[in-house]
C-alpha cells in the first residue's frame, strides 16, 4: 500500500475519491480537502480536457457520451496509481460498474450527497454542463438525480452537502467521516 505524508497530525492511505452529481461540490471541497490533508488534487475532467486540448463539452459534441465514458475510465484508473491524494470525479464516471469497482480496490468513494434543489442552485446559470443542454434542463437534472442515487449510496461512504456550509466546514466534515470509518485511508498520527 503506498504512504502519503504525515500532514498536520494525519496521513492518507488511500486516494479519496469524490462522486455525485453535477454541482454537488466535489471540485471545491476536493480542492480544499487536499490542501487540509497536504496531498495532491486531481480532476478527472481537467485531466481529459488536458489530454484532449477540447472541453468535454466539444468532446461529447465531437465523439459521444460512450467514447468520452471509455476515456474517462482511463483516466480514472491512470489517477488512482501512485501516491495518494484527492480526486474529484465527474458526475457521471460513478455510473460504470468498472469504474465503481476500480475506486473502491484502489482508492474510497466519497459520495457528497446534495438534495436537488441545492443542486439546481448551484447549476442552473452555468453553460459548461453538457448534459443540461436540453429544453428543459431542471427535467433533466431531475431526472439524472434520480437515475444516479441510488448508485451513489453504493460508495464507501456518504457525506452530506448541505446548503450555506463552507468549504473548509465540508472538508472538515469528509475528514471527520473518514477517521470515523475509514482508518485504513485516513489515520490521525502524532
Amino acid at each position: 500500500m503506498a504512504e502519503g505524508a504525515v500532514h498536520k497530525g494525519l496521513i492518507l492511505h488511500k486516494t479519496v475519491v469524490f462522486v455525485g452529481m453535477m454541482g454537488a461540490g466535489k471540485t471545491a471541497v476536493g480542492r480544499t480537502l487536499a490542501a487540509r490533508l497536504g496531498v495532491v488534487f486531481r480532476d478527472s475532467d481537467h485531466e481529459i480536457e488536458e489530454a484532449a486540448n477540447m472541453t468535454i463539452a466539444e468532446i461529447f459534441e465531437r465523439d459521444g457520451e460512450a467514447f468520452f465514458r471509455r476515456k474517462e475510465s482511463q483516466v480514472i484508473g491512470r489517477l488512482l496509481e501512485g501516491r495518494p491524494g484527492v480526486l474529484s470525479t465527474g458526475g457521471g464516471a460513478f455510473m460504470t460498474e468498472g469504474n465503481r469497482r476500480m475506486i473502491t480496490e484502489l482508492g474510497v468513494s466519497v459520495w457528497l450527497n446534495a438534495d436537488l434543489p441545492v443542486l439546481w442552485d448551484r447549476v442552473r446559470h452555468k453553460d459548461t454542463r453538457p448534459l443540461l443542454k436540453t429544453p428543459d434542463p431542471l427535467g433533466t437534472l431531475t431526472r439524472l438525480y434520480e437515475q444516479r442515487v441510488p448508485i451513489y449510496a453504493q460508495a464507501d461512504l456518504t457525506v452530506r452537502s448541505d446548503p450555506g456550509m463552507t468549504l473548509d466546514a465540508m472538508a472538515r466534515r469528509v475528514t471527520e467521516a473518514l477517521l470515523a470509518e475509514r482508518p485504513d485511508v485516513l489515520e490521525r498520527r502524532e
